[in-house]
Order: structure tokens, then sequence, then C-alpha cells
């Protein structure tokens, strides 16, 4: 197997993106009104031509759609939940709805831009974010106070990080396409019976194309959830976990030896009783 690391990629425009990106930058480390910054935003990447333009004569839907880029206009499902702390989603909405409708229009597929602009925002939404984080299109998080990010942390397209209970991401995690991170779960008989449970990825860890992990599931270091696979439980250090539910499979081979012993958190804890 070859190694392929990433090439080196100079786009265009590059004066035009930083000039922009510094304004939101800018807005943000002086405090600038949160939900004008996401209005006014939005509003000059959808209707550039209607900013500041008199707009009681267009169509109603017209004048909704337009209204729709004040965060204030619209809801989200996480407000919803009993256990959203009003304040610090308060806080935090019009940024989540500014990153969700960027990545819906023509500038959100762009990597290069996409990457720097959530790289902007994510220290404003998340309740910690170390240096270099790397976040591709459509990743949606719950409450985003919920989410702590460690270095050299890279997520990629179309991921659900729901932190209602919490989820802790350790330095260098890479989380695949589509993969699904929980800290939530409903109870079998009562779906209003709603469990929140702290779900940690440590360190290294990879969670593949379209995995699950579970709410209150610990991927131990160095680990790997196969794709497909679903996390139900805990996953051990340098072990790669697959299927449905996800079962130890393998050993990496750059583990240390103790990452051979195949006794469980639980079981080390009730030896040592």
């Amino acid at each position: 197997m070859a190694i392929l690391p990433l090439r080196a990629v100079e786009p265009g425009g590059t004066e035009l993106r930083d000039a922009w990106l510094d304004e939101i930058r800018t807005a943000l480390e002086q405090g600038e009104d949160r939900w004008e910054l996401c209005a006014r935003t939005l509003r000059g990447i959808f209707y550039p031509a209607l900013v500041g333009a008199d707009t009681e004569h267009l169509p109603v839907e017209a004048r909704l759609a337009l209204a729709a880029m004040d965060a204030r206009n619209v809801t989200l499902e996480p407000e919803y939940y009993a256990e959203v702390d009003p304040e610090r989603f308060t806080e935090r909405k019009p940024l989540l709805w500014m990153w969700q409708m960027f990545d819906k229009s023509p500038l959100g597929s762009n990597v290069d831009l996409g990457v720097k602009f959530r790289r902007v925002l994510a220290p404003y939404i998340f309740g910690r974010v170390g240096r270099n984080f790397k976040c591709f299109h459509n990743v949606e998080v719950s409450f985003g106070y919920n989410l702590e990010v460690g270095d050299d942390v890279v997520v990629h397209r179309n991921v659900l990080l729901d932190d209602r209970g919490g989820i802790v991401l350790g330095s260098r995690v890479s989380i695949s396409d589509y993969a699904n991170i929980y800290s939530h779960t409903h109870s079998i008989v009562d779906q209003a019976d709603v469990s929140t449970l702290k779900t940690v990825i440590g360190d290294g860890v990879r969670i593949t194309y379209h995995a699950t992990v579970l709410a209150g599931t610990q991927v131990g270091e160095n680990a790997m959830v196969g794709a497909m696979a679903v996390a139900t439980r805990d996953v051990r250090p340098w072990h790669v976990n697959v299927g449905i539910p996800a079962k130890s499979v393998r050993v990496k081979p750059n583990a240390p030896p103790e990452a051979y012993k195949t006794t469980l958190r639980g079981a080390q804890q009730h030896a040592g009783d």
C-alpha cells in the first residue's frame, strides 16, 4: 500500500477570501451582534442584489426566504430538546444557522474557503476546539457547547455530531464521511424517556465511512471503528472493531504489547475491588 500525502493546492482569489474571513473574524472578536452578523452574511451570499433594497414589492415566498436569512425567524431541532440550556444555545444559534446555510450555498463546497470559514466559527460554537481543526461541508452538531475537540482533528462530509450529552474528540481524530456519533438514547418503552451519556473518542482514533458510535461509548486511543460498523460498547485502544454490533477483529500491528490484553474496562475495575 502506497503512502499518499495530500497535495498542496493553491486556489485563486485568496485576497478576496481572506478579506471576507477577516470581516467575520473581526466581528466575532469585537463582540458584534451575532444575529445581525448572520443575517448580513447570509443575505450577501444568497441575495446580494437585494441587500439594502426595498423588498415590500416582492412575492410573499420571496420575502419569506429573505426573512429566513435571519436566524431569529427560524427554529432548529435542538432548541426543542428539553435539556437544552436556552442561554448557551441562543448565544450559538445564529452561528449554527450561518454554518448550516453557508454549506447550502455555492460557497459551501469550496474546500479551501469552507475549512477556513468553519475554523473561524468553531471557537464560538464548541465548548473547546484545538489547533488546526479541519471540517468539511454538511457537518451538523446539536448544541455545540457540549462538544470538545482536540488538536489536528478532521471531520469529513455529512457527519452528525450529536452532543446533547457531550462528545469529546481527542487530538488527531479522523471522522469519515456519513459517520454518526451520538450522546443521547431513547428508551425502547417510552420515546420521551431520554438518557444523555457522554461519548469519548480518544486520541488518534479513526471513525470510518458510515460508522455509528452510540451514546456513552468510549473509543480508546488509536482504535478504529470500521465502515458501516455500529459501536454499541467500548472499543479498546489500538483495536479495530467492525460489524453490527461492532466487535474487535484485530489489533493494529504497531500497537504496544498492552493493547493485546483482552480484559475489558469493567472487568479491570471489578478485579481491583
